[in-house]
């Protein structure tokens, strides 16, 4: 079915062309990853605000609430850190692998429950964690006790005794190559390892080199714990180029682009260390343009963060959100189609499915997402829009899970919210209309200025005859080409004379009632 979809949609099962494009500056580092020229993830990260989400910190626990079934946790933030009992049950965690121990059996799991954690963690203890979830709107940290560091290959947990290999490898053959490895590698009693999807296809020693670079940095964070006294910053999540040349550069990307000499150099001396001839993808780029506008970059990022996303077919997307929703609405636009119909609406949905997991990457979107398809009257179309959905989000590094299309067209899914949607990094609320994103008309404006001059003029007929407006020019225009008359009216009826000023600074929807005489302002 998915084959069909892509010939559908006109998209080549050719083994696409990557680059990595780095856009370096004092202020912000930003990343793209294109495919054949496409913008398909983009990260943004500013010296002011670093993204927090894998750093460990040494904490104390404030206090416990048996309700909510978790502890908050002082780890220096303003906002005490959230941990969940089932956070700090290191045998609860759900690490997406396949259990296996150094002699490929099952290992039993310890039994440890929620009514231990208030013993095992009382208040005013210390507790190591690390940050799942950054700070949100008037939210603090989310953490968790289950330690991981991750590595070019492997995922090292220093607090838990499992080791696996990750599921998304697929390969059986591949597998039980992979386990072999594990069982060969010298590691400590009472560490766990999980081998990453990018270590498919890899030799022996690469995840020993892996496993001695991850070794050496939790012996360092272990003495800082012996050390420091919480609360303290253990251990710092890489920055963004960093975390580039960790999660990003995989035989996959052909090319890395950077635009500053010193991030180029610190990527090839690290990629250096993983593997040589991999050295030979970075270049530094020192054209005069903007290395983002040279690369078509800026163009895509502008486009891809309107309300309105336009699709090739001619149809688009709306996309709403809100605290703890995001709304996507489907529209056929300008796309109507020939005689088929049901073809139309299937390639709009197709398109639609295909940019909203696209935009969902781009913009960081998180928590509850709505998507209305256009309606569509086949099952087989629903699953194939569904299916189109789901192998998109596969890619995705943040967890997903997603339902069929329902009988009212909707797709409901959810996507891991560990930070800030791009958007809210980016964009504050309007300080015109407060972030409502419209204003009264001025229609509505003249109405209510009419209302309350009615008011005025009737408390203050007796001692102020001279009255004063000062409002929007934008609103005065209305009011001289078509409210005019009844302006008229409310002079005569209090015998007072109503003088205007237009404002060009003032809201399209202020307004301010003063003596015209002494200046003061007047109030209904």
């Amino acid at each position: 079915m998915i084959d069909k979809v892509r010939k559908l949609l006109g998209l080549s099962s050719r083994k696409t062309g990557k680059k990595l494009i780095l856009s370096v500056e004092k202020l912000e580092s930003r990343v793209a990853v294109l495919e054949n020229g496409r913008l398909e993830e983009y990260s943004v990260e500013r010296k002011s605000s670093r993204n927090i989400v894998g750093s460990v910190y040494k904490g104390k626990v404030k206090n416990i609430e048996m309700g909510l079934k978790a502890m908050f946790v002082d780890i220096g933030f303003e906002k005490n850190a959230f941990l969940h009992f089932w956070d700090a049950i290191p045998a609860a965690l759900d690490s997406g692998i396949e259990e296996i121990d150094r002699r490929g059996s099952k290992r039993p799991r310890k039994r440890i429950t929620v009514k231990d954690i208030p013993s095992i963690y009382p208040v005013g203890s210390d507790v190591i964690v690390q940050v799942t979830k950054g700070p949100i709107g008037n939210k603090g940290p989310r953490v968790t006790t289950n330690l991981s560091f991750a590595g070019r290959y492997l995922v090292l947990m220093p607090f838990s005794d499992r080791s696996g290999i990750s599921r998304k490898i697929e390969n059986q053959k591949e597998r039980e190559r992979l386990r072999k490895i594990v069982r060969e590698l010298e590691i400590p009693d009472g560490v766990g390892v999980i081998i990453r999807t990018v270590g498919e296809g890899q030799r022996a020693r690469y995840f020993v080199r892996d496993l001695r670079f991850l070794l050496d940095e939790w012996a360092q964070v272990e003495q800082l714990i012996r050390q420091e006294p919480a609360p303290c910053r253990l251990f710092d999540e890489p920055d963004l180029v960093g975390r580039t040349v960790r999660d990003f550069l995989t035989e996959e990307i052909d090319e890395v682009i950077c635009d500053d000499r010193a991030a180029t150099e610190r990527m090839i001396e690290m990629i250096g260390q993983i593997s040589r001839r991999a050295r030979n993808r970075v270049h530094h780029y020192d054209g005069a343009l903007p290395i983002f506008e040279t690369y078509g970059v800026q163009k895509q990022i502008d486009d891809a963060f309107h309300r309105q996303v336009w699709l090739k077919c001619g149809g688009y997307i709306v996309i709403d959100e809100t605290e703890a929703l995001v709304a996507i609405d489907v529209n056929t636009g300008r796309n109507k189609g020939g005689r088929d119909v049901e073809k139309t609406i299937l390639q709009t949905n197709l398109e639609a499915a295909d940019e909203i997991a696209r935009q969902l990457r781009l913009r960081n979107i998180g928590g509850l997402i709505i998507a209305d398809f256009i309606d569509m009257k086949s099952r087989k179309d629903q699953q194939a829009v569904y299916s189109l959905m789901k192998e998109r989000l596969n890619r995705d590094k943040a967890k997903t899970h997603i339902l069929a299309i329902s009988q009212l067209g909707l797709m409901e899914m959810t996507r891991q919210r560990a930070q800030e949607s791009l958007s809210d990094t980016i964009y504050e609320n309007c300080p015109y209309c407060g972030g409502r994103g419209v204003v009264k008309t001025s229609m509505t404006t003249s109405v209510e200025l009419h209302r309350t001059l009615n008011t005025v003029m009737r408390k203050y007929q007796e001692s102020i005859h001279d009255i004063r407006v000062i409002l929007n020019p934008g609103v005065l225009k209305r009011l001289k080409e078509e409210d005019e008359e009844s302006l008229v009216e409310l002079e005569r009826r209090y015998a007072g004379r109503l003088t205007f000023r237009g404002d060009p600074t003032f809201h399209h929807e202020k307004f301010i009632i003063t003596d015209a005489n002494t200046g003061a302002e007047l109030h209904a």
